[in-house]
């Protein structure tokens, strides 16, 4: 994934590559794509989902993010790809990670990161300044290149402990931002949108340039959010440093298991003062979200590492999992099809019969299906796209 944004066939054992990561005793790892695909395909799914509910109306709650306080299924896919981006990191970590060219090739990866996001957020803006401005600043590739540079610079720079300990500084730091008061006199209310110190910043920083606009707006991806999001990276840096230590496979899985249903128990227990929010990435939300992948991380370990099989190219998940930024783009760019008449058909004609909340599922079913054949076909061939 290194180098200048190029379509090229796999040079060694990336965590992104067509070749699993192995771990220190040499096995192969298909966890970590196979999970990595899942949350991608479970981008791809909510997102779709929204898409369809502005056209066809209710769809199954759970496949949409909580509006604020709360947690859904959709609320999973993206901090799991976070937990993931910090787990790669410490799996396919080289010798020379703190070296002046890694670190060069951290902050230029990272950069272009960035600039897809921002031109993946700007295309209707673009093409008409007038209809669709002003566009958000932050989006969901920035904060992954963000995560990524910070994670990927500290990762070589800093030991297992002093990970852990910055990633409960910056969770319990982000806390307290979260209760300062918010500035002119405004009671801070963290289980209102809007109402706190960390939705005052967004307000004062991207001004209109961000997701939820009015008195109360904010940004899900808004900037004090960065911090917790970053130490979710952290925290997927430490399940990715017990993976590599190359243990017996079922007490490894067990004990990321056990790591994952804590980081669930301290999350709901935390939520009772500090609300579970996405749109604030409270950090109540960071250990619970953070807990689920983990958990799933030990059982597809348990499952998927057993043996030494290589990855078998052109599955579902995997193919999403081995070009996950391809496959994101792609989706986003192809969002438009969404709307036309050839793809509400499905919809249409199962509306009547299975109601609107099923036979909203069949536009999305054939979306995803969309995106998944060339990224299927970019991986039967070897094709990896390397940001």
């Amino acid at each position: 994934m290194d180098g200048a944004a190029t379509i090229d066939p796999p040079t060694g054992p990336l965590a992104t590559g067509p070749r699993d990561a192995p771990d220190r005793a040499g096995r192969r790892l298909r966890s970590l794509d196979l999970l990595r695909g899942v949350t991608v395909a479970g981008m791809i799914t909510v997102n779709a989902t929204a898409g369809v509910q502005r056209l066809d109306g209710p769809v199954f709650p759970t496949l949409l993010h909580a509006e604020w306080a709360g947690f859904t299924l959709a609320d999973t896919v993206f901090p799991a790809f976070l937990t993931m981006v910090g787990v790669s990191i410490a799996v396919s970590a080289r010798g020379d990670a703190a070296g002046a060219a890694a670190t060069r090739r951290v902050i230029a990866r990272a950069a272009r990161l960035i600039l897809i996001g921002l031109l993946l957020g700007h295309m209707f803006f673009l093409a008409d300044f007038t209809r669709f401005g002003p566009p958000r600043l932050p989006g969901v590739l920035q904060r992954i290149g963000i995560v990524f540079a910070v994670c990927a610079l500290l990762y070589p720079r800093m030991g297992t402990r002093a990970r852990a300990i910055l990633a409960g500084v910056l969770l319990v730091g982000y806390w307290g931002l979260c209760l300062v008061p918010v500035p002119g006199g405004g009671a801070t209310d963290l289980w209102v949108p809007g109402r706190n110190f960390v939705s005052w910043v967004d307000r004062a920083v991207l001004g209109s340039w961000r997701y939820v606009k009015g008195p109360a707006g904010f940004d899900p991806e808004g900037v004090l959010g960065t911090l917790p999001a970053i130490a979710q990276g952290l925290l997927g840096t430490l399940a990715g440093d017990y993976l590599r230590r190359g243990l017996p496979v079922r007490r490894a899985a067990q004990r990321l298991a056990g790591a994952g249903l804590a980081g669930i128990v301290v999350g709901l227990a935390w939520g009772l003062v500090f609300p579970i929010v996405k749109g604030l990435w409270t950090s109540s939300f960071v250990l619970l979200s953070t807990g689920i992948t983990v958990l799933l991380l030990g059982a597809f370990h348990a499952w998927f590492d057993r043996d030494d099989r290589p990855a078998r190219t052109g599955d579902f998940f995997g193919s999403f999992g081995r070009n996950a930024i391809a496959a994101y783009v792609l989706h986003e760019v192809a969002s438009l099809i969404l709307t036309g008449d050839a793809m509400q058909l499905p919809f249409r004609w199962l509306a009547p019969v299975v109601g609107t909340q099923v036979a909203a599922l069949a536009p999305v079913a054939v979306f995803v299906a969309l995106v998944w054949w060339p990224i299927a076909y970019m991986d039967w061939r070897g094709w990896y796209l390397r940001v």
